[in-house]
């Protein structure tokens, strides 16, 4: 079974493109290829990665298919379309010709429209997504999970995946309204979760791997084994953690859990979700 990274990034770094990434990160702010990913992967076991976008432009579609055509270590790309446009099928068709095109993603979490996925363009975009074998990842903020419950709830034949845990604030320890409204997915066999992101969240100095396991608790207990995925976040978890913590933080939570289990969560899950 193929160890999988679900979720990273690679980007040739400019202040504008990646605006989002402020003084405190400073660590970010440099080009992130393929070539600086191969190795670190390796080292950790891991047979292969998703790139995820990071930039909302059909340009990143561009530089993210050319390098998983360079590289076999990457197996899918989960890039970004205007699931708006009156002509997504149009582009929808165009991607499928991109083997390595798996998914798309919108930046949710960014919207002024805090239930923006539910406007009725959006919507009908993503009613096509099936139709051409594309899964959808998720990124949002924890107020934007009840709507997101609405939304997945309209499309149960739809493959989606929630990412970084839907980023409860585990740096001041919010868990309780966060555990109330992610509890909702568990009756969405359609939707996944990312283990990804928590370093993020937390105290990027302080924090000690016993933070997260609260929040891992909870996600076997919605999700179960077979619908959660591990994602490093790379190279943004690099604001808090090396790529080994990360890996360790959810290695060391999950080392009782069986053999085929863990299995599931490093590479089986993600392969089935994206068809890979």
């Amino acid at each position: 079974m193929l160890r999988i990274d679900s979720h990273q990034h690679f980007w040739k770094y400019d202040a504008v493109t990646y605006s989002w990434i402020d003084e405190s990160m400073q660590v970010i702010r440099k080009d992130f290829m393929p070539e600086d990913l191969e190795p670190i992967l390796k080292n950790n076991g891991f047979d292969g990665c998703i790139i995820v976008q990071s930039d909302q432009s059909e340009q990143e579609n561009d530089f993210q298919l050319a390098n998983a055509a360079k590289h076999g270590f990457i197996k899918g790309v989960v890039g970004w379309v205007n699931l708006q446009s009156v002509r997504i099928e149009e582009h929808l068709v165009w991607y499928s010709q991109f083997k390595k095109m798996i998914g798309f993603r919108h930046i949710l979490q960014g919207e002024p429209q805090r239930d923006f996925m539910l406007r009725p363009a959006f919507l009908n975009g993503i009613s096509l997504l099936k139709k051409y074998d594309y899964t959808y990842d998720i990124l949002i903020l924890p107020d934007q999970l009840g709507f997101t419950a609405d939304f997945v709830s309209r499309f149960p034949d739809q493959r989606f995946v929630i990412d970084h845990l839907a980023k409860p604030g585990i740096k001041n320890w919010e868990i309780a309204e966060w555990k109330k409204d992610i509890a909702a997915f568990s009756k969405f066999e359609n939707v996944f979760c990312k283990i990804s992101g928590m370093v993020t969240e937390a105290d990027w100095e302080k924090w000690v791997p016993a933070d997260f396991y609260p929040y891992l608790d909870v996600l076997v207990e919605v999700f179960g084994i077979d619908r959660l995925m591990f994602g490093s976040d790379w190279p943004v978890c690099k604001v808090a953690a090396d790529y080994e913590h990360v890996v360790s933080i959810v290695t060391t939570y999950f080392s009782t859990f069986t053999k085929t289990d863990q299995q599931k969560l490093f590479g089986g899950n993600a392969c089935k979700f994206y068809n890979i």
